[in-house]
């Protein structure tokens, strides 16, 4: 008997410790949390133009390393496909088009030879840079670490707002143990509009700024440990007597490729710590942002502090009934959503204004730049649900900037200010937040601002180039001509978008003339619409149709004021600027472009019948293009191409023409084809969050076709549970029953327990807390959303 229970507790003491792992697993799993989900590598691999280096939302460093500086390839400094690595950067921008940043670079090394320049990746042994493997290499919010192999150098960085922070644990290296920062170091060929200057002070400080194309970055950097030797370099000068630009124990220096470096004698294993305060304004300012935001030594509160400041961001959203790739793919969405806006301002308030002064922002943050091509659609409506807290600062800078600069920019990065994209895209974004009810700040100087530059050109200081491209045109004659005018078609579409913006605004101040007017001019994009075609076609200045391709060869026009333009319409054609038709797109992709009437749209197509036929064949073509082929022409169904922006809004169409189960599935299907995990998990360029954007919102079930308006679409939402946290002790809370990849199409709805037939919900629904709940299942139901009734507002049908 004794034996069988020795034997019998035997069996249950095996159990047991065979069950702690379970056990202890399924805790772990039950505390992870939204920001331990958060992958930074995905969008590095491809062109997503991503980086993986640490961050914290809405801030002026992004400490990433650089792997190259040149090509689009490299807009971002990092490609996962390389290899190698330069240094450490403080400033990029996340998932652009333009190679632009990597400000103030350091790179530890160890090795007898003084390098000064980084060599290359063919041959990193010829300068400072060193292999890396992704095998060493990892990254989460507000943290990364990489082992640089060449030199056996652990690499982590952290960051505040304003202040990178560097920990290097060196291996044994006596006398040869080396920093080196490199103010020669940037992405891209921009040229810097002036000379860069660094000054080292005692034995622990460099501090200088950078010279851009967009003005100064000034930094203080402060080591932990004093230097053993220090100096600077000039890698363009090659003094006669040595033959390089090496300067031992010269304190200054100026020029366009300088630097500095410092060495040390280190044990194996100790750890030397360099924090780097950055501003726009002044070396002071640098100075000041590093006191308050880094005050001590400690690398691992820093590194907490980021990761807490990351929790209370990403947790205002909380997600169940979703795999683990569509949680990493939705928090990293979440992630590079709230990354992608920069503050400009210095911990007091300065900031260095369009007018080259410096301003000081008072009880706000100055948000410098707005890639409002890209962000006007997703990215800015999903910051009026989730990031209340920063709208109405987004909003009083684009304020300062009128006032600073005396006119409206469009997009613009920093102080540099154009026309780079067409359209003229503040406009929704400050109409959107104004009709969602963010008013604190002078809605009156925007509005004049923008009714002034929808009816004037700018008068010197301000360049002409500020000005609406081809509004002279667009007045008298109701379109821009492709004869004079590049990209004419998209640039009459979207200013006939602005303007409905403008007068939706004009409404709101009782300004009914002025309402009259846009009003008018918003229906513009039927002067480009071509009946016989049924596409948005080039119209030259005579008013006549720029003749089809059918068949000849495709040329360009070469007219006596130097413009140029493709010679025939071919509605598969992209091309490339100066020449093209269409912005990053051809005919099939901006026939869709107009959102604010999508009603009128399908009464130029005569019924909602030859509309869906025409929308069916728009996802159903092949994805070929005439050539040249374009890079941005990836994540395609059919025509569609979810790698560029002017097809974004265009699955949720299907809502307007009473067939909103297609618009389920195209949606579906874009978020599940396109959006993934790993390096390559984004199609395209990110571009600010306005990728990511498009998922959250769609994954969670709706999406804004129409900024400056008040309304969501509604697509077919990816998770069984969302919740929204809309503070004040409100919640928003989607929740989709019986919901699966196979059950993606919507039975029925209920919001705040009455059923709705209608596709679409209004911003004040969800702020106002309450609960939307989908029955779901895997055959379309025809019925539900198909009455016209049921369809979103439009501005025909209103």
């Amino acid at each position: 008997m004794k034996l069988l229970t020795d034997h019998f507790y035997s069996l249950i003491k095996v159990y047991f410790i065979a069950l702690i792992p379970v056990i202890l697993f399924t805790a772990c799993d039950k505390q992870k949390e939204p920001v331990d989900y958060v992958d930074p590598f995905i969008g590095t691999n491809f062109f997503g133009h991503t980086f993986p280096g640490a961050s914290v939302p809405y801030a002026m460093v992004h400490l990433s390393p650089d792997v190259d500086t040149k090509g689009w390839t490299y807009a971002s400094g990092y490609n996962y496909q390389d290899n190698s690595i330069i240094g450490f950067s403080h400033t990029h921008w996340s998932g652009v088009g333009m190679t632009n940043g990597g400000d103030i670079l350091l790179m530890p090394t160890v090795g007898d030879k003084n390098q000064v320049l980084p060599g290359s990746k063919e041959d990193p042994d010829e300068g400072y840079r060193s292999r890396f493997s992704h095998e060493d290499e990892t990254a989460s919010a507000g943290y990364y670490s990489v082992l640089l192999k060449d030199y056996n150098i652990k690499v982590e960085l952290t960051s505040t707002q304003r202040a990178g922070f560097h920990r290097y644990t060196f291996p044994k290296a006596e006398y040869s143990a080396r920093i080196v920062l490199d103010l020669g170091h940037q992405l891209g060929d921009t040229k810097p509009e002036g000379k860069s200057e660094l000054k080292i002070i005692g034995n622990s400080i460099i501090e200088g700024f950078k010279s851009t194309g967009s003005g100064r970055v000034y930094f203080v950097a402060e080591f932990s440990k004093p230097f053993l030797y220090y100096g600077t370099f000039d890698a363009v000068y090659k003094a006669p007597e040595t033959g390089e630009g090496i300067f031992p124990y010269k304190n200054d220096e100026i020029g366009d490729k300088i630097g500095a470096y410092v060495y040390y004698t280190t044990e194996e294993n100790e750890q030397i710590l360099v924090k780097v305060g950055i501003s726009y304004t002044s070396i002071e300012g640098a100075r000041k942002n590093l006191k308050a935001e880094i005050p001590h030594w400690d690398f691992d509160r820093v590194k907490n502090e980021a990761r807490k400041t990351w929790i209370n961001e990403l947790s205002r959203i909380q997600i169940e009934g979703a795999t683990e790739d569509q949680k990493q793919i939705f928090y990293t969405a979440a992630y590079h959503s709230y990354l992608a806006l920069y503050i400009s301002q210095d911990v007091d308030g300065k900031y260095f204004g369009s007018d080259g002064k410096v301003h000081e922002a008072k009880g706000y943050d100055f948000y410098g730049s707005f890639s409002c091509w890209d962000t006007y659609r997703s990215q800015h409506p999903l910051l009026t649900i989730t990031a209340p807290g920063h709208v109405n600062d987004m909003m009083k800078s684009i304020v300062d900037k009128v006032n600073n600069y005396g006119w409206l920019p469009a997009q613009h990065f920093l102080n540099v200010f154009g026309e780079s994209m067409v359209g003229d895209h503040l406009i929704p974004i400050i109409v959107d937040a104004y009709k969602k009810g963010y008013r604190d700040y002078d809605i009156h100087t925007l509005y004049e601002a923008m009714r002034t530059k929808a009816l004037e050109l700018p008068k010197p200081p301000v360049p002409a180039y500020a000005g609406r491209y081809g509004l002279k045109y667009y007045m008298e004659n109701g379109y821009t001509p492709i004869d004079k005018i590049t990209e004419s078609v998209p640039n009459t579409l979207e200013f006939a978008y602005d303007d409905w913006c403008i007068a939706q605004l004009a409404k709101e101040l009782g300004k009914d003339e002025d309402y009259e007017l846009f009003m008018k001019r918003a229906y513009n994009y039927k002067n480009v619409w071509d009946p016989q075609t049924e596409f948005f076609r080039p119209r030259k200045l005579d008013g006549s149709f720029l003749e089809e391709l059918n068949g000849r060869e495709q040329s360009i026009v070469h007219t006596s004021t130097g413009h140029l333009y493709y010679k025939y319409f071919d509605p598969l054609l992209i091309g490339r600027r100066p020449n093209r038709h269409y912005t990053e797109s051809n005919a099939w992709q901006y026939l869709w472009a107009v959102q604010h009437d999508v009603q009128g749209l399908i009464d130029l197509f005569g019924s909602r019948k030859e509309f869906i036929s025409k929308l069916d064949t728009f996802f159903e073509l092949p994805s070929i293009i005439t050539p040249p082929k374009y890079a941005g022409v990836s994540g395609t169904i059919g025509q569609y191409v979810h790698g560029n922006q002017p097809s974004h809004h265009v699955a949720y169409l299907y809502n307007y023409a009473g067939q909103p189960w297609k618009t389920q599935r195209r949606v579906r299907q874009v978020l599940d084809n396109f959006y993934r995990i790993g390096p390559g998990g984004i199609t395209e360029n990110e571009d600010m969050g306005s990728h990511s954007s498009w998922y959250m919102l769609s994954a969670m079930g709706f999406y804004p076709v129409t900024p400056g308006s008040t309304t969501y679409n509604i697509g077919s939402p990816l998770f069984g549970k969302v919740t929204i946290n809309l503070g004040d002790g409100k919640t928003f809370t989607i929740i989709a029953n019986n919901n699966s990849s196979e059950n993606k199409y919507i039975q029925s709805v209920t919001l705040n327990g009455k059923p709705i037939n209608r596709t679409w919900i209004d911003h004040s629904e969800i702020v106002s807390g309450g609960e939307i709940i989908f029955e779901m299942g895997p055959e379309p139901n025809k019925q539900w959303g198909s009455d016209p009734e049921d369809a979103p507002p439009s501005m025909s049908k209103n």
